[in-house]
């Protein structure tokens, strides 16, 4: 079974390009991922059947042999490390929905550190 490495992945349009040990481009739309898996990260190793499509060479029966690394994983903040924070943004957000129950929204600065807060944290769960 021939293997390669996901070039490109598009989640929206369901498909995307794997590049072969070969150096050969070919197509995969989301019909040949197995269960489960919605998506493929470019970098990561696959194995994979080709069939010729009318316009190429097409992937059948995806398989993922290792994904590719994570530069969000590597940098990210020790679990203990955002425990604390993560209790932070809840009394944050705990007290923002307070106010917006009265109808009233917090001013802009007073956003933008909220949307800063919000942001940071996203960052370290982000894969």
């Amino acid at each position: 079974m021939p293997s390669g490495r996901v070039k490109f992945y598009d989640v929206e349009r369901g498909f995307g390009f794997l590049s072969s040990e070969d150096g050969e481009d070919v197509f995969v739309h989301a019909s040949a991922l197995p269960a489960g898996v919605d998506s493929l990260t470019p970098g990561s190793k696959v194995e994979f059947g080709i069939v010729d499509g009318k316009k190429g060479k097409q992937a059948l029966s995806v398989t993922v042999i290792e994904r590719a690394a994570s530069v969000t994983k590597a940098t990210r903040k020790p679990a203990e490390e955002m425990a604390p924070l993560v209790e932070d943004v809840i009394k944050l957000l705990d007290s923002v929905s307070n106010d917006l129950r009265n109808g009233r929204y917090p001013d802009d600065t007073h956003s933008r550190n909220i949307a800063k807060a919000l942001n940071a944290v996203a960052s370290n769960f982000d894969v």
